[in-house]
């Protein structure tokens, strides 16, 4: 780790060893973006009554909302129609970022991990102390990604990120609307690490977050390119499908469309290689007790059918999912693999595999622990300087 970045740790996570002094509940929200799970965020801060700021740089983005009578919800969760720029509460919209993220106590990155990249080192100039950033999902060491960033841009505001593993719900987008089915509770760490009292006033919004020690070990609770890949690539006469059996010429129920019926026993053999390869790496730096893998699985793939069920994606989401896990899940996964000295062939191949299919050297551009400020000889050089950018020791 250069000296740059430790001297940067130090300043961003200043008082990380005592009570933060953040509000107990999160009054304004900014949330930057505007696809559907910046929709979705913006709708569950509106619902629990705070003020909540939505940038976006798109102009079809803002178009769809100003054109919709408000962000619809349906299904489980907060039903109801979220008004967008109208009289009374309402969700304000805005393409100027700056005026976005002033007055925030929390601000939500979304969208595809690009995007979350870029917001992280544009906000460098726009931060102030207690702030709090949310990166949901942040994959595997988003938070770290974030904080290099940021200290790229030259931030040194004593800022909070939190690092979760999902949002409260899945989501089908129809137009401005979302319908919604409740995720399993999600993993989620602050850096710096101990400021539960975060954790806590985002609760109402993330009300499936399950608090762990660190961003490292959020990290390494990922499990969800392991599970979204194999289901979205790996199928065809060689490999069967989950859920229900259909008869020859039978069409499967639209109920019965959900992303757990995508996992058969093949995919299901792959995923538990993959939560092996996962949970071997984590073992040297230190992480145990992740969960067992069939609750793993369970968490990302969703309910078989009705309530918890994840909707299976289109196209396009489908290999941005594919593109995002391979930047965000399983090149780090890789990286930390390499410097213990320890090989994951399988994840290896699921990487080739994927950068063939979507037609780019899209691991080229991952998470590699020596791009994020992790430059180490070896795995435990790696495991102090993680807990010098966790706790801000010097």
């Amino acid at each position: 780790m250069s000296a740059g970045f430790e001297d940067f740790t130090r300043a961003v996570t200043r008082g990380a060893t005592r009570d933060a002094p953040v509000a107990q509940r999160f009054e304004r929200i900014a949330v930057l973006g505007g696809g559907p799970d910046a929709r979705l965020l913006a709708a569950l801060c509106l619902a629990e009554g705070a003020e909540v700021t939505l940038f976006s740089a798109y102009g079809a983005e803002l178009s769809l909302l100003a054109q919709s009578s408000g962000i619809g919800i349906r299904g489980e969760g907060p039903v109801g129609t979220y008004q967008v720029d109208r009289d009374g509460p309402s969700i304000r919209t805005t393409s100027e970022l700056d005026a976005a993220v002033r007055d925030a106590q929390a601000i939500f990155l979304t969208g595809p991990i690009h995007k979350q990249r870029t917001y992280a080192m544009v906000l460098a100039d726009h931060l102030h102390d207690g702030q709090v950033l949310v990166l949901a999902p942040g994959r595997s060491l988003g938070a770290v990604e974030a904080v290099w960033m940021l200290r790229i841009g030259g931030c040194t505001a004593d800022v909070t990120l939190v690092e979760a593993q999902g949002l409260p719900y899945w989501y089908q987008a129809e137009g401005a609307g979302l319908t919604l089915t409740q995720a399993a509770p999600m993993a989620a760490a602050t850096l710096p690490r101990g400021r539960a009292d975060v954790l806590e006033a985002l609760q109402p919004f993330l009300s499936n977050i399950q608090p762990l020690d660190s961003v490292l070990a959020s990290g390494f609770a990922d499990l969800s390119a392991a599970v979204e890949i194999p289901a979205l690539i790996l199928g065809g006469a060689g490999l069967g499908a989950g859920g229900p059996d259909v008869p020859m010429g039978g069409v499967p129920l639209e109920g019965n469309r959900t992303f757990s019926a995508l996992i058969g026993p093949e995919q299901h053999e792959v995923i538990h290689g993959l939560a092996g390869e996962r949970r071997q790496v984590a073992k040297a730096f230190g992480v145990r007790n992740l969960p067992e893998t069939d609750d793993w699985i369970a968490t990302y793939a969703g309910a078989e059918r009705g309530a918890g069920a994840r909707p299976v994606p289109d196209r396009q989401a489908a290999r941005q999912l594919m593109r995002d896990g391979v930047l965000g899940s399983l090149v780090p996964l890789v990286s930390a693999a390499q410097l213990a000295g320890l090989t994951a062939p399988l994840t290896e191949s699921l990487i080739c595999m994927t950068d063939r299919i979507l037609g780019a050297d899209v691991a080229a551009s991952g998470r590699r622990l020596e791009t994020i400020g992790i430059s180490a000889g070896d795995v435990d050089q790696a495991r102090r300087i993680f807990d010098t950018i966790a706790t801000g020791a010097s």
